[in-house]
């Protein structure tokens, strides 16, 4: 199946404030993924880390997914968090069985560590990365201080990454904990959630996966998401495969980050299509509602 010069996305399709600033005003859950997938082309699926989805799901997804479309979906934290990647096998198996039906349509497998997990558990992750099917590709976010002090144990998780042929997920929180406001009280727990650890942009194999979580105040981050634009543009040029999700807080505005990362790219890197109109775009110019509009094409 032919890949994409880039993926982008955000960390979820189903958002309840969504419709009407986003999907049509009418949209239903049942409608989300179809209307999400007619802008973007791959999601991270955050869901799968707290549960894994029902068959009947899986199958519909990979219905309502254009062929081109990349789910990269969370290990589960029983897998990750409870287990640390130790005596796995079994809930392994079942993420990638019950995941199976979408086929082409899986990018990568994302192994979100805990902040705990550290230097003196590399043999766990050496070990269960060297058991994955060869069939799929994988992205490693690790949160513990040690991984991002420039020192012998960042060097070392590197190097076991590269020569597993795995990526390493570029978590960039730097513009949410510098914020110019302070943050509502309503979202000051994102700030407890989210790592607070310096940017990298370290490319360990051939598809960079970059995480992006904004300032608040959007136009602080096009600054943040030009330079961003840039690194993506290099990745691009050397062959590379980037994905590239955008959050925001509690993700109402994900949407609107991604469009300002694809405006920031398409001002430097000529070819790059214009982003395709949001849905609810679609539905103010009267365009009919089964008329996608086309999904985003990053190269024309």
């Amino acid at each position: 199946m032919e890949e994409r010069a880039f993926y982008l996305g955000c960390p979820i399709w189903a958002h309840a404030g969504w419709p009407g600033r986003f999907y049509r005003s009418d949209a239903k859950r049942s409608d989300y993924l179809s209307q999400y997938a007619s802008v973007f082309n791959a999601v991270e699926g955050n869901s799968t880390f707290y549960g894994l989805p029902s068959p009947e799901s899986v199958a519909r997804w990979a219905v309502e997914a254009p062929a081109g479309f990349r789910f990269c979906f969370k290990f589960p934290r029983t897998v990750t968090h409870e287990l640390r990647l130790e005596d796995a096998e079994a809930e392994t198996a079942e993420f990638f069985e019950r995941l199976a039906p979408l086929g082409g349509r899986l990018g990568p497998m994302l192994v979100q560590l805990p902040s705990s997990f550290g230097p003196a558990h590399m043999g766990a992750l050496d070990s269960f990365l060297s058991d994955l099917p060869p069939t799929f590709r994988y992205a490693v976010e690790v949160r513990h201080r040690a991984f991002f002090a420039e020192g012998d144990e960042e060097a070392a998780l590197d190097a076991l990454l590269r020569a597993r042929g795995v990526d390493r997920v570029l978590f960039d929180t730097t513009g949410l904990f510098s914020a110019g406001a302070p943050l509502p009280e309503s979202l000051a727990e994102v700030l407890v959630k989210k790592p607070r650890v310096p940017k990298r942009r370290t490319v360990t194999a051939k598809s960079p996966v970059v995480r992006f979580i904004g300032d608040p105040d959007l136009m602080r981050s096009r600054g943040p998401l030009r330079a961003w634009a840039s690194e993506l543009n290099g990745w691009i040029d050397s062959g590379l495969t980037p994905f590239f999700f955008a959050h925001h807080a509690d993700d109402t505005f994900a949407p609107d980050v991604a469009r300002i990362l694809h405006e920031e790219l398409i001002a430097i890197r000529p070819g790059v299509a214009r982003p395709a109109a949001w849905p609810v775009e679609r539905e103010r110019a009267g365009v009919d509602r089964d008329d996608p509009g086309g999904q985003m094409v990053l190269f024309s």
